[in-house]
């Protein structure tokens, strides 16, 4: 079997999904190979990339074997002047090449102006002009490379994010064209949400065999005519280890669990998804990381979990992997100890990604979102006082939240914005399947059969117009909040933010 990651997603990192399937079959008995076509679809543009005519496109193209380079040393990060420049030049590379193939390319997205991930006539018109993407000399050549080896008789492809669907059913188009013998099989967080929804009715069931919800390793297996039960498999990147990604060395990708813990806040996908919480046990996370740190040596561990449990952060305290870490953690009684939080640091934590949400207290609750204000303002304290970074998300608009509220969130950012190390400003999008749409008067949020969001009418009128006119004029305006939202790293932004910690002495 060939499991792909198709682009666009950022270039930083291998993805994880591809190594956990991979290991999980292998550890079953099963052949399977992986091929990350993200990174060798931006490298194929970055081969072919020529002059555009104006300055810049001329300036970023000359200089972008040394710009990428940079972004695989240390040396850039502790300059956040020139990292911007190398970033903004590189993107300048695939924004030029996107303009001819009327798409808004990054280092971040992808969109077609003419076509939508959210409808399906789109992406089934993807599949049969597949030799209009603009990756089509690349994974015409790579797909039949792929599919001539031995034991390739399914391909799947791990489709997550809204930017990988256009191109994920351009190479389904061709596959379909070239390669009709082979079975396709399609899964993700993006296939899991399609699926989640009741009104789902299957439009490309003659495009592909088989769509698969959630953790995909059982379903596979059963696929491939195995039911036995799966038995835990340390991911293996051992394929995946050797592309160019564009960080300062390997980041090695790991999930301590699947789902979320808590699992109680109201408008959450784990939620309304009805996704399962699966914790790895402690223990065997802490083999996992000293085994795969010593075969590859990263120079950061990305730990995936929605929030990484209190039994876990204890064990990494208790037995520190071989490399710094980062990752999502909750703001509770655990990070309330100055003392575990500098046990934490000791430890190689370098940032924690802090769910904030709201500084108001009644819009926490609303959202059932077990936070309380004062102990986030000491767990922010201790973090920082620890030297660990934090990256706080906040989320404008929920149907609890008007414009006293969201002055309050201003308010509480401000008083403490020197513990507050960068910030990811949202704001929100009520999930298609949410339980709370029975509760508000909702609209299709974006057009399209495959849209996975609703629109509503604010209960107290602060509707999206109003929020974006509040976070432009008001809440980016204030000189303490604007110094913390230059620090974000553009595109790459927490992905690349644990390297800023990491180099700034």
């Amino acid at each position: 079997m060939l499991i792909i990651h198709p682009p666009l997603t950022k270039p930083c990192e291998p993805p994880a999904a591809l190594a956990y399937l991979c290991a999980a079959l292998a550890a079953h008995g099963h052949s399977c190979s992986v091929c990350d076509m993200n990174i060798e679809a931006l490298e194929y543009i970055f081969a072919t990339a020529t002059p555009a005519g104006d300055t810049w496109s001329n300036r970023a193209v000359r200089h972008l074997e040394k710009n990428l380079a940079a972004l695989q040393q240390n040396d850039i990060y502790r300059n956040f002047d020139r990292y911007s420049r190398a970033v903004a030049d590189i993107d300048r590379v695939l924004e030029m090449a996107g303009k001819s193939f009327n798409l808004q390319l990054s280092l971040a997205n992808y969109q077609d102006n003419a076509r939508s991930p959210l409808k399906s006539a789109d992406l089934r018109q993807a599949a049969v002009d597949y030799r209009s993407n603009i990756f089509y000399p690349y994974f015409k050549n790579r797909l039949d490379e792929l599919c001539g080896r031995k034991n390739c008789n399914r391909i799947g492809f791990s489709l997550s994010y809204l930017s990988q669907a256009l191109c994920t059913f351009a190479m389904i188009g061709y596959l379909r064209a070239h390669h009709p013998e082979k079975t396709i099989i399609l899964g993700g967080g993006l296939v899991t949400t399609w699926l989640s929804n009741p009104r789902w009715n299957n439009p490309f069931a003659d495009l592909v065999d088989h769509c698969i919800a959630g953790q995909g390793e059982q379903p596979l297996l059963r696929l491939l005519g195995d039911s036995q039960r799966i038995a835990h498999a340390e991911p293996s990147f051992t394929a995946l280890a050797r592309n160019h990604y564009l960080s300062p060395g390997f980041v090695l990708p790991y999930a301590t669990s699947a789902g979320c813990f808590w699992k109680k806040c109201n408008f959450c996908p784990e939620t309304s998804e009805k996704n399962p919480y699966r914790p790895v046990p402690p223990e065997t996370t802490i083999a996992d990381l000293h085994n795969l740190t010593a075969t590859t040596s990263p120079v950061l561990i990305h730990l995936l979990d929605n929030a990484i449990s209190p039994r876990t952060l204890r064990a990494l305290c208790d037995n520190p992997p071989a490399a710094p870490w980062y990752g999502f953690a909750r703001i509770d009684s655990l990070l309330d100890d100055p003392g575990f939080c500098r046990r934490l640091q000791a430890a190689g934590c370098v940032m924690l990604k802090l769910g904030l949400e709201s500084g108001d207290q009644d819009v926490l609750n609303s959202m059932n979102k077990g936070i309380d204000l004062k102990q986030a303002a000491r767990v922010l304290d201790n973090l920082h006082q620890a030297g660990i970074a934090t990256y706080v998300y906040l989320l404008f608009g929920t149907p609890s939240e008007g414009l006293e509220e969201a002055e309050r969130t201003r308010l509480f950012v401000e008083e403490h914005h020197q513990a507050i190390s960068f910030l990811n400003l949202a704001i929100f999008n009520l999930p298609i399947c949410s339980g709370e749409t029975s509760t508000l008067t909702v609209t299709d949020l974006y057009e399209g059969d495959l849209s996975i969001y609703r629109n509503f009418n604010h209960p107290t009128g602060w509707d999206r117009p109003q929020v974006r006119r509040f976070l432009a004029a008001t809440f980016k305006r204030s000189p303490k909040i604007a110094a913390i939202l230059r620090r974000d790293p553009p595109f790459f932004t927490s992905n690349h933010a644990p390297f800023m910690k990491m180099t700034e002495y």
